[in-house]
């Protein structure tokens, strides 16, 4: 196979360095940046699969090295950019430290996933890139529009959502993929109502001018609701 094997664990590798340069950004007091190299990072993590599958190129070691990128870039990331918002916003309080749970629950959650044959399509637990662009595209969004900031400027808001979105990762809650089985429809009715959510967030925010970081904030919040309601409320059928 020749070169072709390392394509995939150079594109990890790429994920990791975003992630990293995301987090110096984010101690340096620029949480938007770090939002910033995180979806670089979520680029590369959705890349690294991709050619993975096209070139044949899976390997042991390129299932950990991409744990290990997730770790820095969606649980390591998102914990630091949090207390640097809180920091940004003024919060002086003990709480600034509570968002460190988000990137232990975080290696939780990759650990799990590496061992768990349940997760070859669907998710049980919310996934570490959805938590992490929570976490970042609010942060980003609170530094660009005052709209928050009665409740981002508080001591416990962001860690509340860091503890929530925590154990939400480690849940056995069931989260439909964007990845659909053999022999499955290729859109069904949850995925449907996702997409249209999207499509109808992103048009708001177009048509109300409001900032580009608040489509991305809707969307995952919405897809973590929608897999809430159809946990709770499972078809029948």
């Amino acid at each position: 196979m020749g070169l072709r094997k390392h394509i995939p664990n150079t594109i990890t590798s790429m994920n990791a360095l975003a992630g990293t340069i995301g987090v110096v950004f984010a101690l340096q007091g620029r949480p938007d940046y770090a939002f910033i190299c995180m979806l670089a990072a979520s680029v590369f993590d959705f890349c690294d699969g991709l050619a993975a599958r096209l070139l044949g190129a899976y390997s042991p070691m390129g299932k950990e090295l991409d744990s290990l990128a997730d770790m820095v870039s969606f649980g390591v990331l998102p914990s630091v950019t949090l207390i640097g918002t809180m920091q940004i916003k003024g919060v002086d309080c003990w709480t600034e430290v509570i968002p460190v749970f988000l990137a232990v629950m975080s290696a939780l959650r990759l650990a799990k996933f590496n061992v768990d044959e349940r997760q070859s399509t669907d998710f049980i637990g919310v996934a570490t890139p959805t938590a992490a662009m929570i976490c970042g595209s609010l942060c980003y969004f609170s530094l660009h529009s005052p709209a928050l900031d009665s409740l981002v400027g508080t001591p416990w808001f962001l860690p509340v959502v860091a503890v929530v979105l925590g154990l939400l990762l480690v849940s056995e809650i069931p989260m439909f993929g964007m990845k659909v089985a053999k022999g499955h429809k290729l859109l069904d009715a949850k995925r449907i109502v996702f997409l249209c959510a999207i499509v109808a967030t992103i048009v708001c925010v177009l048509v109300f001018r409001l900032n580009w970081s608040l489509a991305v904030l809707v969307i995952f919040v919405f897809y973590i609701l929608e897999n809430l309601f159809l946990s709770a409320f499972p078809s029948r059928s």
